[in-house]
């Protein structure tokens, strides 16, 4: 055989190109199995800390309600209470409140369908437009992946979160001995929200060019729907729902009414959602180029504000949206607080010792319960001001720290600058929605007490604050991990720590179990004084060493 008719051997580099490229051209979906994988590794932890969080509140809540309402005289009584505008707004019909699995629907459907929705946005973005503003989905779909198997892997791997805390919440149901149809429903309508919510999300990210623009509309949509369910039901004539419910997915989902008609059919019209929502993200993504979005760029002024080019005012500019968000939320909380205290302190029976674990010791079951509602408040602060930190890893994750660095912007002046807001925007969120609990409780409260009463939860807030810039300073890629963990056991020690048979010295041990809830307790300089010790000594730690560490973006 002549050299000139030899064949070449090819070197491996060769022949990846050639797989690669014969793998492209067999459909715009190869690859997915792999993609999935992939996405999976990247979110295990996340996925299992959403699923098991979410579904782990059944039982708790499920066993507070059983010790609260042990008698159907106690559970019709409370039905009573249920029917008011004001609980039909925050959580939906109260449609089966006379039994143990209606108060559950009541108590928790409503919170963790809207937290599934926010899981499954967030999910979608991280694994799906924040992939692309990096240039990870460029680098992937230069591999053996089809055009649209990324972004249909995120979307299967979010469905399987859907599924899997669905899952986990029916049987959890099913083990403290619920209806077996009830318990399935409730999972379902659970699930069924938020693989509506994925259809949305997924939407978002081919409209928006940035993945805090994607965030921004999912959670804008979520908002939205809260809203037009919330009016539709407070049309409602009695429990029967009102016919604008179904605007909303999150309204189609509440009418599976869970221990209730169960009804299963609105489970189709939610994955029907989710599932056309998905479709036309794909047929999108088909028509614009890759890193762009639909919607234009709006155009900003030719030449940035004086206040902007600082650090405090880049960092408000950025969070603006997210900011008014808050302090919405504060206020609407605290006036839905406020107009159901006197019909809740009527309602909890004093000698019952689940009602005095978890109202406190005030001297009246009134005082107790409004000293619940002003922990709840500083719970809302407390999140506020984590989320609000985590946005500096988040521009530094994301490579723009770097830009703002390299000119004469000092280190310490940049993270100041996210650090004030968090600090200043938590004390806001407390004064208000303490303010707002005392002048919508018909005069149980002054308002001037309870805001009072709520700021001293600040030192809490500061801890767990001085913890996340520990965090940050030392352990970057692992600061959101660890704030919400600190802040998720202090949130259980200081909520359930008495039904969980925690000491009082441990729970006093946490930042939120330490302060003494006004007016249900009395007021002590002790604790505040000692918070907000260990919070300076941990942001000073984390301070330094953030000041001293490399950059990690990615």
């Amino acid at each position: 055989m002549s050299t000139g008719t030899a064949r070449r051997r090819r070197t491996p580099s060769e022949h990846a190109q050639r797989h690669a490229a014969a793998a492209r051209g067999t459909g715009t979906l190869t690859g997915v199995g792999t993609a999935a994988l992939f996405i999976l590794r990247r979110n295990w932890l996340r996925l299992a800390i959403w699923a098991l969080v979410l579904a782990s509140m059944i039982p708790v809540v499920y066993d507070s309600q059983q010790q609260a309402f042990p008698t159907q005289a106690a559970r019709d009584a409370y039905a009573q209470v249920a029917n008011t505008p004001a609980v039909a707004a925050m959580t939906g019909l109260p449609y089966a409140a006379g039994s143990l699995g209606g108060i559950l629907v009541i108590k928790i459907w409503m919170t963790l369908a809207v937290a599934l929705a926010f899981a499954v946005v967030f999910l979608v973005t991280r694994n799906g437009r924040a992939d692309e503003e990096a240039g990870r989905t460029e680098l992937l779909r230069s591999t053996a992946l089809g055009r649209h198997a990324y972004p249909s892997a995120n979307y299967l791997v979010s469905a399987g979160l859907c599924l899997a805390t669905g899952l986990l919440i029916s049987l959890l149901c099913l083990s403290v001995d619920l209806p077996a149809t009830g318990s399935w429903v409730m999972g379902a309508s659970i699930a069924g929200t938020g693989l509506a919510f994925i259809g949305l999300a997924a939407i978002c990210g081919q409209l928006a060019s940035t993945s805090r623009g994607a965030n921004s509309l999912g959670v804008a949509l979520i908002g939205l729907f809260y809203f037009i369910r919330a009016a539709a039901d407070l049309q409602a004539e009695g429990v029967n729902p009102s016919a604008a419910s179904w605007f909303s997915p999150i309204g189609w989902a509440q009418n599976m009414r869970a221990f209730g008609e169960d009804n299963w059919w609105p489970l189709l019209a939610l994955a029907g959602l989710g599932l056309a929502g998905c479709l036309l993200a794909l047929r999108l993504e088909s028509t614009r180029d890759l890193g762009a979005g639909l919607l234009p760029e709006r155009r900003g002024p030719a030449a940035a504000g004086s206040f902007t080019t600082t650090a405090l005012g880049l960092a408000l500019r950025l969070q603006r949206s997210s900011l008014i968000g808050w302090f919405l939320g504060a206020a609407v909380s605290g006036l839905f607080f406020g107009s159901v205290a006197q019909a809740m302190s009527s309602l909890l029976d004093p000698e019952n010792p689940f009602a005095r674990n978890f109202v406190g010791t005030g001297h009246s079951m009134l005082d107790g319960v409004l000293g619940i509602f002003v922990l709840f408040n500083a719970l809302l602060a407390g999140a506020f001001a984590i989320q609000c930190l985590a946005a500096a890893r988040s521009e530094e994750e994301s490579g723009r720290l770097e830009q703002q660095l390299a000119g004469s912007l000092a280190r310490g002046t940049w993270l100041g600058a996210h650090l004030l807001i968090a600090v200043l925007g938590s004390g806001v969120i407390l004064l208000l929605g303490g303010y707002l609990t005392g002048a919508a409780s018909q005069g149980s409260a002054a308002p001037a007490l309870l805001a009072g009463a709520c700021l001293a939860f600040w030192p809490a807030v500061l801890s767990l604050l001085g913890l996340q810039l520990l965090a940050f300073g030392y352990a970057p890629r692992f600061t959101a991990a660890i704030a919400w963990a600190a802040y998720g056991i202090s949130v259980m020690a200081a909520m359930f720590g008495g039904l969980f048979s925690l000491s009082e010295d441990v729970i006093r041990a946490t930042p939120f179990g330490a302060i003494p809830r006004v007016p249900a307790e009395d007021f002590s300089w002790a604790p505040l004084a000692v918070l907000l010790l260990i919070s300076l000594v941990l942001g000073a730690a984390g301070m330094g060493r953030f000041n001293r560490r490399d950059v990690l973006a990615n």
